[in-house]
């Protein structure tokens, strides 16, 4: 049986579905192939001098990698002149990136957090890049920061890239989870993993436990029952994981199952949480419930939010059906 590289199953899908417009496919594509660049530079590290520090911080004064400066200009460079795009947005960048003006636009928008887990790239730990596509909205040649602010329920095409031991691209655009794998010799994304599916139960865990004494009441309820094993009132032993990598948790749990929190703690009441809406809490989100499971933020729907700002944040529990609705009872009740 012949293999189907990315590029054959967007046309694929084009054609026999009519779900995948040719300017997304393209725009797909695009992002494909920037992230394969990304990819070469995360697995040469030290022997191009791309690991350490950059000596700047980004918009929310965190400091930023040399890889994440790299990949950030390796997307905006990419998809500027395909012409499918009006506007992009970036975890890195305060204000949205317009098409210059002697480039084509599209009616896309682009957003992307371009090396998630950046904490992790020195130490050889996967790293990743996650995007999500909106439609600017209709007749505005020149999209504005408002123009991104629609809900995750409205995004036609979300993925991620992680790097790691296989470098992989997971992609949806409302159809269904599907992983490809890079072929280093040949250069391409070639389909592994069709019709991803998360487990509705699981016994695994991922979440910081060194922010315990931070936590409300209904996330430390929910800890201290599945530390409780099978003599607590869950009945069953968990493990627990954490990588400090959205990208390498979503993918395990996309795997293997699992539930996946980076919940709001007190050290910053004025913010909902860490991880960002538009360019993480959105397309993760987007792409578990294609796969069966369920996204919130411990009270409501993480696709149903109304954003207020391009780097608004937000709580986030994530993951095996059965987990996720629990945990977010214990919220709500």
């Amino acid at each position: 049986m012949s293999r189907i590289s990315l590029s054959r199953f967007l046309i694929e899908e084009q054609r026999q579905h009519g779900a995948l417009p040719p300017d997304l496919r393209l725009l797909i594509e695009t992002v494909a192939r920037a992230c394969k660049a990304i990819a070469h530079s995360v697995n040469k590290g030290a022997l191009a001098g791309v690991l350490g520090d950059a000596g700047t911080g980004n918009v929310q004064g965190e400091a930023q990698k040399k890889l994440d400066v790299i990949a950030n200009d390796i997307l905006l460079e990419a998809n500027e002149w395909g012409g499918n795009l009006g506007a992009m947005a970036s975890e890195e960048m305060e204000l949205p990136h317009s098409i210059p003006d002697h480039m084509p636009r599209g009616r896309y928008l682009l957003m992307f957090d371009p090396l998630d887990g950046s904490s992790n790239i020195d130490v050889n730990i996967s790293v990743g890049t996650i995007f999500s596509v909106l439609e600017a909205p209709e007749g505005n040649a020149q999209p504005t920061e408002q123009d991104f602010l629609q809900p995750g329920s409205r995004q036609v095409a979300a993925g991620y890239a992680v790097y790691g031991p296989q470098n992989m691209l997971v992609l949806t655009f409302g159809q269904g989870v599907y992983g490809f794998t890079l072929d280093r010799e040949l250069g391409s994304w070639v389909l592994t993993n069709p019709r991803m599916q998360v487990p509705e139960t699981t016994k695994e865990f991922a979440i910081n436990m060194s922010n315990l004494r931070h936590w409300e009441a209904p996330v430390r309820r929910y800890i201290d029952e599945m530390l409780a094993g099978s003599e607590g009132p869950l009945g069953k032993d968990y493990n627990m994981r954490w990588v400090a990598s959205m990208v390498a948790e979503v993918h395990r749990i996309l795997v293997r199952g699992g539930v996946f929190m980076y919940p709001k703690d007190a050290r910053d009441p004025s913010k909902p949480g860490k991880l960002r809406l538009m360019y993480e809490g959105n397309p993760m989100a987007f792409i578990v419930e294609q796969a069966g499971g369920v996204a919130t933020n411990g009270h409501q729907r993480i696709l149903d939010i109304q954003p207020a700002g391009l780097h608004e944040r937000v709580a986030v529990f994530l993951g095996s059906k059965e987990e996720v609705e629990r945990v977010t009872s214990y919220h709500q009740g």
